[in-house]
């Protein structure tokens, strides 16, 4: 898993678009567009790799290397609230009166997803793959925090190795 080396006490993953895209390498590459497979070959692709810690991101779907530029940061999000364990807690607070509760829900596209993800990891993976301190802290259920995961499923893979590890059985 990386490590952030970073001077910022922001954590990645809460940064704006513009002050991540400033921690990035960006390249913008050759992908096929809508079209077909040899027509429409534009250098509208855009790839991200986040320096202090090496995860990358990409996306070429989009016509506009702006739209994909956006949809690349929003992936590069989930990929460091996944992959890098930083503290961000000081974000969340606020969040839990309007996110949290018994019904537990926050779209994949909504701009704070990607923190709560990361708190929900942070919470689970500091206990053992235990999702019961997360529910706890967001006033739901554990089944709700499996819910969660389960709209990432590599979240959901990453929780599922720190519980087999710990001797415990994987959520489904």
């Amino acid at each position: 898993m990386p490590s952030p080396s970073r001077s910022s006490s922001i954590p990645a993953v809460a940064l704006d678009e513009q002050a991540l895209i400033q921690e990035c390498d960006v390249k913008f590459t050759r992908r096929g567009g809508p079209g077909g497979q040899h027509r429409n070959k534009v250098s509208s692709a855009v790839v991200l790799k986040h320096r202090p810690t090496g995860v990358t991101a990409e996306a070429s779907e989009r016509r506009s290397q702006a739209e994909n530029r956006s949809v690349a940061v929003a992936r590069l999000r989930v990929e460091l609230a996944i992959q890098v364990r930083e503290e961000v807690e000081a974000f969340v607070v606020p969040l839990v009166r309007q996110y949290g509760g018994s019904q537990f829900r926050v779209a994949i596209g909504n701009e704070v997803y990607p923190v709560i993800l990361a708190d929900v990891l942070n919470r689970t993976l500091a206990n053992e793959g235990d999702v019961a301190t997360a529910a706890e802290f967001w006033c739901t259920t554990a089944s709700q925090i499996v819910r969660f995961l389960r709209q990432e499923p590599q979240a959901l893979a990453t929780v599922n190795q720190a519980r087999e590890k710990a001797g415990r059985h994987r959520l489904k």
